[in-house]
């Protein structure tokens, strides 16, 4: 149960690099390759031939040759050549439209006709040279609703992850939760507390003390189909909080992009963006060490959820306020699922 008609970030540069990439998103099999001139194509992932995975061939001269047979595929989804056959009456396979922007490969799983480039975000963390980036991939199986729900609740920081970004202040601070048209925001603002381990060394990194009181906040921001970003970040007690001048914080942008695989699995590309320092490779790398390991956490605790809800499928789940800004995202989802189907032709 997924939005079809919208752009999902579909893999990074550097995972077609030279070779085709196999990838299952709203569980329409796709393979990606780089075409003619560099054009990044997203086609479907079956040989029209015997039906082989397209994705365990190979690319040449910007074609796509089916590993099986040696069945050549354009960079359109048309037949190209096969030595000694004749395939021009074969039919086209078909083509996803993607979009290669801020880093990363887009493709849209529904409609093509209704596929419009302008609706990707606009992210100026990946534009911007006074902003660093650094992330990874994770393979989760769980359905994509329950990350949103994990990032839209960071009240289980204090538990799952304990030794690095949880503190008891979490939990004792209430989230404050409203609807901006599509968006979904909940926010946090903890005040004059120490910092957590992750946050005390951001904050030296920065060139400020890490052992003082500090102003914490936690602004988690939901967009359909699934994106969520977060502003974090700590500044020195009394500078103003969020708000403070940059020489009195660390703050940064957890970016969470979920594409859903399956009904129970996701792909989930995560990183985070910084506009300190953003020069320093090595502290970019050391940042995405720490978040790959925090983020491994939620994966142990999202899988093991999963495989609890497909077991006891009859249970219902309790709804605490800490639980409003994902439950005001699957609302967001579910209006416009519904709308979108609405909207499909019926199948006779």
């Amino acid at each position: 149960m997924f939005l079809k008609n919208t752009w999902y970030v579909a893999c990074t540069l550097d995972e077609i690099d030279g070779k085709p990439l196999g990838r299952k998103i709203c569980n329409e099999a796709m393979v990606f390759f780089r075409g003619e001139n560099g054009e990044v194509s997203a086609l479907e992932d079956f040989c029209p031939h015997r039906g082989a995975p397209l994705s365990l061939g190979f690319v040449r001269e910007g074609q796509l040759v089916c590993g099986y047979h040696g069945l050549t595929v354009g960079h359109d989804g048309r037949c190209a050549k096969m030595i000694g056959q004749r395939v021009g009456g074969f039919p086209a396979v078909r083509r996803y439209p993607s979009v290669e922007r801020h880093g990363f490969i887009w493709v849209w799983p529904g409609d093509a006709a209704k596929a419009n480039a302008a609706k990707i975000p606009h992210l100026e963390w990946a534009e911007s040279e006074q902003w660093a980036y650094g992330g990874g991939l994770y393979h989760i199986g769980c359905d994509y609703r329950l990350m949103i729900d994990n990032l839209m609740d960071l009240t289980h920081e204090t538990y799952v992850h304990a030794s690095s970004i949880g503190q008891d202040e979490i939990e004792e601070a209430p989230p404050v939760t409203s609807a901006e048209g599509d968006s979904v925001v909940t926010s946090r603002h903890m005040e004059n507390i120490m910092p957590p381990p992750f946050w005390a060394g951001a904050l030296r990194a920065n060139g400020l003390d890490g052992d003082v009181p500090c102003d914490r906040w936690q602004i988690c921001r939901f967009t359909p189909p699934s994106h969520v970003m977060i502003e974090v970040g700590v500044a020195h007690a009394g500078k103003g909080g969020y708000h403070a001048a940059p020489e009195h914080k660390a703050g940064s942008i957890v970016v969470d992009f979920i594409t859903p695989e399956t009904d129970t699995s996701i792909w989930y590309f995560w990183g985070m963006a910084r506009n300190y320092r953003p020069q320093d490779a090595e502290l970019t790398a050391a940042i995405r060490k720490g978040q790959g390991q925090i983020f491994a956490e939620d994966q142990d605790m999202l899988e093991a959820q999963q495989r609890n809800l497909l077991t006891y499928p009859e249970r219902r789940l309790l709804k605490l306020n800490i639980d409003s800004g994902g439950v005001q995202s699957r609302k967001v989802l579910d209006r416009l699922i519904a709308a979108e189907r609405a909207t499909e032709p019926e199948q006779v």
